[in-house]
């Protein structure tokens, strides 16, 4: 029985007709709106469009975001016969139709019944615009800062009063910033009131925002103007003086042909062929064809042309100095009124000053940046090249090994920051070794022979490079950083320096430090300096003067492998990186003054500092920066041979 009784409700469902659920409020407010509209949403077209999504904006009816997002989102529908709107999902040839108003289910309804509104993306995009007044009071703070960034891409004259009403109610301290920021840059922008604007401007004075300084300059922009007289009034930027950049003699005479104040000026070609069309019978206006061989001649034959009505006449050197003499050229502000514009011109012009002074921190910060980096590769080159005079090519072969390290490492370790720690004392062991053996099988058959060293180490490297080519390719390795140091520590809008940098400047210091406490504070630093100053007095004193050497080689080859790790984390892990690092080492350890730690030191950072203010000379040739720090170190070498700090005593005749 139970069964008969739900086949005959399937049937009674099946037979019944698609209709209303709910009766749709056809007297809404928001349906009111939207019929009063209709026929320009229907129609989606952009250039008509901006009255009925403004009327939504500024209805202050409760529905008008829902309706705004529905339309946006293509879920807005429109009844054929009753020009009703709802919104609703369309499945199959059906659509489930809700009412604006209420929200209440109407009913389903055929797809064909209803037109469907797909706005494009133009209209999105002012839909979009309309919506931010509504989500900057939004309860989800993320919905607020996205409203906040759309403003800042695109803003407008209505975001003014949103912004403004938006402010006092933000619980967010970091939005609630956000929004009296922006409202102040949009209060310069639209704001009716010159003094409303002069102040909001006065308030940015000496802020180094890219933000600021791209509000500010669209109000100083002038054109160039002229006039009878000189002008004083407040729209007058500056008086010009012809033929200085900005305006050419040339230039403003055109200005004065364009305006008719001035007949035109005649260049060759066009006199030229003035005169070829007007022979006749040998002669140009009664002057001989043969006479017109020179300029003069062909000039008083054009004037008579001119007189004859036969040509266009052409102003003579005298006219035009004559017509400029009478006028006086000048730039006026048309990006503003006069005020606004000069309140601006004077925050730019603080601003300005306080960018020069940061773009000088950021340029120091960046050469303290580079020469550490240069310092970490040539540490171990002040060992086996300054202590220890051993020419060595392959140093920075050895920092590759370092690089290459590390990445093996965080194959096997995926934790960064973990691999990292791992891959700093695991290349120093890597290279070490790698250092001992190159010592113990090359090296030590040619002291003092620095020609035949500097071409088996240079062998080496090459052999080297091809041996990381085969195991590991031609493809640069990613060095991954720990996500701590990610991003930059920035300390304005110019100004900043990345974590990686930082931390490579720090360990550079650690390794200067540990440089020292091996040199002056331990037996091995002891017998390095004994033996390098003097090997047979060394020995005399039972010092093996083979071994010092070996672990000295060593030592200098494994902070070399410490230093690619550190390298590694920003620059590209091939196996051609160690040949950018060998040319800088070298001329920084040759600069500082061999055999000296700290003039290494000194050595990186001239080199740093030189070739950080030659880029920003000349930044799109960088190339030209590495040029000009050779012949700098060249010139250097020619008057300081020893370099910085000159060893003194038997170290330096060593």
């Amino acid at each position: 029985m139970q069964q008969i009784l739900k086949l005959i409700a399937i049937c009674v469902v099946a037979v019944l007709p698609l209709g209303p659920v709910a009766a749709q409020d056809a007297e809404a407010p928001i349906q009111q709106l939207l019929q009063e509209h209709g026929d320009i949403i229907a129609k989606s077209s952009r250039k008509t469009i901006a009255p009925a999504i403004d009327a939504l904006a500024a209805s202050g009816l409760a529905e008008a975001q829902a309706v705004l997002e529905r339309w946006q989102a293509k879920e807005m529908w429109r009844n054929k016969e009753t020009g009703l709107f709802v919104y609703g999902t369309k499945t199959k040839k059906e659509l489930a139709a809700f009412d604006f108003a209420s929200g209440a289910e109407i009913g389903t309804f055929p797809t064909k019944e209803f037109k469907q509104l797909k706005p494009n993306s133009g209209i999105r995009g002012m839909i979009g615009a309309a919506l931010v007044q509504f989500q900057l009071n939004a309860p989800d703070p993320v919905a607020r800062a996205t409203a906040l960034d759309a403003i800042e891409r695109d803003a407008e004259p209505a975001h003014l009063t949103a912004l403004r009403g938006a402010i006092e109610g933000e619980a967010d301290a970091g939005l609630k910033a956000r929004k009296a920021r922006l409202e102040r840059l949009l209060t310069i922008r639209f704001a009716e009131g010159d003094a409303e604007r002069i102040a909001a401007i006065e308030g940015f004075a000496g802020d180094l925002g890219v933000d600021v300084r791209a509000t500010l300059n669209p109000l100083v922009v002038t054109e160039i103007a002229f006039a009878d007289a000189a002008p004083d009034g407040p729209e007058v930027a500056r008086l010009i003086t012809l033929g200085e950049a900005t305006l050419s003699r040339r230039d403003a005479y055109d200005m004065l042909v364009a305006a008719e104040l001035a007949p035109p000026r005649l260049d060759a070609d066009a006199k030229r062929t003035a005169l070829i069309e007007n022979i006749s019978d040998g002669q140009v206006a009664g002057v001989q064809v043969a006479s017109l061989s020179t300029e003069a001649a062909r000039d008083i034959a054009y004037a008579k042309l001119a007189e004859r009505g036969l040509a266009a006449p052409a102003a003579t050197e005298a006219q035009i100095d004559a017509a400029l003499a009478q006028r006086t050229f000048f730039e006026r502000y048309t990006g503003a009124t006069p005020s606004v514009a000069v309140a601006a011109l004077s925050v730019l012009q603080s601003i300005e000053a306080k960018v020069a002074v940061n773009q000088t921190a950021d340029l120091a910060l960046d050469a303290i940046s580079l020469a550490s980096i240069y310092f970490l590769a040539a540490i171990g080159l002040a060992i086996t090249f300054g202590v220890m005079r051993v020419i060595n090519m392959a140093h920075g072969e050895f920092i590759m090994m370092g690089a290459y390290t590390g990445y093996v490492v965080q194959l096997f370790v995926p934790n960064y920051t973990m691999s990292i720690i791992l891959a700093i004392p695991l290349a120093f062991a890597v290279t070490f070794a790698a250092g001992v053996a190159m010592e113990r099988l090359v090296i030590r058959w040619l002291y003092h022979r620095p020609l035949e060293t500097l071409l088996a180490t240079f062998g080496i490297s090459i052999a080297l490079q091809q041996i990381a080519k085969n195991i590991f390719g031609t493809q640069a390795r990613p060095l991954t950083a720990p996500g701590w140091l990610d991003g930059s520590l920035v300390f304005n809008d110019i100004v900043s320096i990345s974590y990686i940098r930082i931390a490579i400047f720090v360990l550079a210091l650690l390794f200067l430090a540990l440089f020292l406490f091996v040199m002056n504070r331990t037996r091995l630093g002891l017998e390095v300096r004994a033996v390098t100053q003097n090997p047979r007095m060394a020995a005399s004193m039972g010092i093996n003067p083979d071994r010092i050497n070996m672990l000295t080689f060593g030592f200098g080859s494994g902070i070399a492998g410490i230093a690619g790790v550190a390298i590694g984390l920003y620059a590209k892990v091939t196996s051609e990186m160690g040949a950018d690092y060998i040319v800088q080492s070298f001329m920084t350890v040759v600069v500082g003054g061999v055999g000296n730690i700290w003039g290494t030191l000194l050595g990186a950072s001239m080199v740093g500092v030189f070739q950080k203010g030659v880029e920003w000379l000349n930044p799109s040739n960088t190339l030209a920066a590495q040029t000009y720090m050779i012949l700098f170190v060249i010139l250097f070498i020619q008057f300081r041979p020893r370099g910085i700090i000159a060893l003194k005593g038997r170290a330096a005749e060593a």
